[in-house]
């Protein structure tokens, strides 16, 4: 399911842009303004489909705003986006790779799609068409993920147990199996006798899960 109807896809992906090209060129460096958007609450805006920042406004207005509301000046800069810069091509891209997935702009940025592997991406991907483009972002997402899994989860899945089949099993409450997976909790200072159920409960060692 994607975040919006594909009938805005079009207007969105210009917005942002235009709002990235236009931004860097104000602030001077493309990530430390792309930190401004993501701070701003405008990202999370867009990521929710308010029709107000998706189609609502120009790139340039998108900008403008974040600068606004993230403190600085309201200077206005020329601008002619008729170059097509690196920065306009990435926020093309990312905003249709925001749609395909329905992912937050933040979401995507944890799984590894930074603005700057975007823009290494510009050379090699900004003449072809962006299915090959999304192609590569799926495949750097899903390795992160593989990548950053936490071995309790990774061994819970072997297992093909839910959290809550676990929670049972061991007697451990559903919330810590949670935080373990999440490494909101450190499992390896989890009590022994914890450990060992869980370990048990998977068939593994617990050397396993630490």
């Amino acid at each position: 399911m994607h975040a919006y109807s594909e009938i805005y896809l079009e207007d969105a992906m210009q917005n942002l842009a235009v709002m990235l090209d236009y931004g860097t060129l104000k602030e001077g460096n493309s990530e430390a303004f792309f930190d401004r958007f993501l701070s701003s609450g405008i990202a999370e805006e867009f990521g929710k489909n308010n029709p107000k920042f998706v189609v609502g406004m120009s790139g340039i207005e998108l900008a403008e705003t974040v600068f606004q509301r993230t403190g600085t000046n309201s200077e206005i800069v020329e601008y002619c986006p008729e170059g097509r810069s690196a920065e306009y091509w990435a926020g093309w891209v990312l905003a249709y790779l925001q749609w395909y997935t329905a992912l937050t702009f933040d979401k995507i940025k944890k799984k590894g799609i930074t603005l700057p592997y975007l823009l290494s991406l510009y050379p090699t991907y900004h003449e072809a068409d962006i299915s090959k483009f999304l192609d590569t972002a799926l495949k750097k997402m899903s390795e992160h993920d593989r990548n950053n899994i936490s071995p309790l989860k990774r061994q819970r899945l072997v297992c093909a147990l839910t959290q809550k089949e676990l929670a049972y099993r061991t007697g451990i409450s559903l919330r810590m199996i949670r935080a373990y997976e999440q490494k909101r909790q450190d499992i390896s200072k989890a009590e022994v006798r914890s450990v060992i159920n869980l370990a048990k409960a998977l068939s593994c060692k617990v050397e396993d899960l630490i």
